[in-house]
């Protein structure tokens, strides 16, 4: 209990808000709904996985110094249940409709987050893929620029948008190879980014369904290194190529990539974490909505760290992280006989530096760091 005490009270002196809630199961993904909603769900192998939508702490939505609050302040709104484990989970925006995947196949469930006199999110519909028997789930993204879509695959010959209500395929990617894919986003309604799990970014224009685009490469590393990407939504009026994307691998390795520029990186460096035991499954990378040059990376410890990127070059050095998040190593479920894993991280859309944490002994942490350096407002 030592450490506990020792890190609850540095967390008086660290951090401008916390707010914690214990889930009855271990939770991978964190996503933003309607309202400043949040919607988690679970990942066990058995039926019966969670899905709910939060009502997250009001003192989320005030801008006065709140310490440290009881669990109590977080509400479960509504919630359903799936007989599936849910391994990737988005919101359709403008809609009241969320998409999921997960084992055993690349198949797509689509749940209806209920009006406001019920408490219920029910299973609607189901996407169906070609081949999709005995293909690893589905990486997801979604957009409703033009229409509610998604983007789903699992493997770079097999990727595909589905209008989400009417299931009607609107486009299909040209087969690029069978690599495996860990990360799928929107840039635009036109353009895709597609990262495989060896590091190697393809770009995609539904203009031009003929063929990918390849971007460059991966940092040189060893075969069996994992990786995965975050991206940033380009400002208003802005090229959305002109946005940074970043790369994490399993072995703690950060490259930042300029899109409009493929033949260098604009930065590479390391991240001072411990190499993950048990494959790379929970990585994660993200980028601050509200802080420029600001990301945060995850999946292989109890922790989150957060970094400012802007002072990096392309010499892989070492980077300092300007803050590291243990709340999950010291103030989870407890009687855990591991150490809790943080499976999933992500920003709130506003607020710079207040960022929502899932751990795999159930408790989730949203947290606001006080920045020591005045940098940031």
């Amino acid at each position: 209990m030592e450490a506990a005490d020792e890190w609850l009270l540095q967390s008086l002196r660290l951090y401008r808000d916390l707010h914690t809630f214990e889930l009855q199961a271990p939770t991978r993904l964190i996503e933003w709904a309607r309202g400043n909603r949040v919607c988690v769900a679970g990942y066990g192998q058995c039926d019966g996985n969670e899905i709910l939508q939060l009502i997250p702490p009001p003192t989320l939505l005030t801008k006065e110094t709140q310490g440290l609050c009881p669990e109590r302040d977080f509400k479960v709104e509504c919630g359903g249940f799936s007989e599936r484990p849910v391994y990737s989970l988005k919101y359709v925006p403008d809609t009241s409709l969320l998409v999921t995947s997960g084992p055993p196949d690349s198949s797509l469930q689509v749940w209806q987050v209920s009006a406001e006199d019920s408490d219920v999110i029910k299973s609607v519909s189901t996407i169906a893929t070609e081949n999709g028997t005995g293909q690893s789930w589905a990486k997801i993204a979604t957009i409703s620029a033009r229409a509610p879509w998604v983007l789903h695959g699992s493997r770079l010959d097999r990727v595909q948008i589905t209008e989400v209500e009417s299931r009607k395929n609107v486009y299909t990617a040209a087969s690029q190879g069978s690599e495996e894919l860990s990360s799928l986003a929107f840039l635009d309604c036109n353009l895709l980014l597609l990262c495989c799990a060896t590091g190697r970014l393809c770009l995609a224009d539904t203009r031009q369904p003929q063929g990918l685009v390849e971007a460059v490469p991966a940092p040189s590393a060893p075969c069996s290194e994992h990786w995965c990407m975050g991206t940033r939504h380009a400002a208003q009026g802005s090229e959305p190529s002109s946005q940074p994307v970043a790369r994490l691998s399993s072995r703690g390795l950060l490259a930042l990539t300029d899109l409009r520029k493929t033949s260098e990186f604009l930065a590479v460096a390391k991240a001072r974490v411990p190499s993950p035991g048990s494959g790379a499954e929970f990585l994660c990378v993200s980028w601050a909505p509200a802080l420029e040059g600001y990301l945060a990376i995850s999946g292989f410890d109890g922790t989150v760290h957060v970094y400012d990127t802007q002072s990096w070059d392309s010499s892989g050095r070492e980077a300092e992280p300007i803050f590291i998040h243990k709340g999950h190593v010291f103030g989870g479920a407890g009687g855990s006989r591991d150490p809790p894993l943080v499976t999933v991280h992500t920003w709130h859309l506003q607020k710079p530096r207040t960022l929502l944490s899932a751990a795999s002994d159930g408790s989730l942490h949203v947290w606001d760091w006080v920045q020591p350096c005045g940098k940031c407002g």
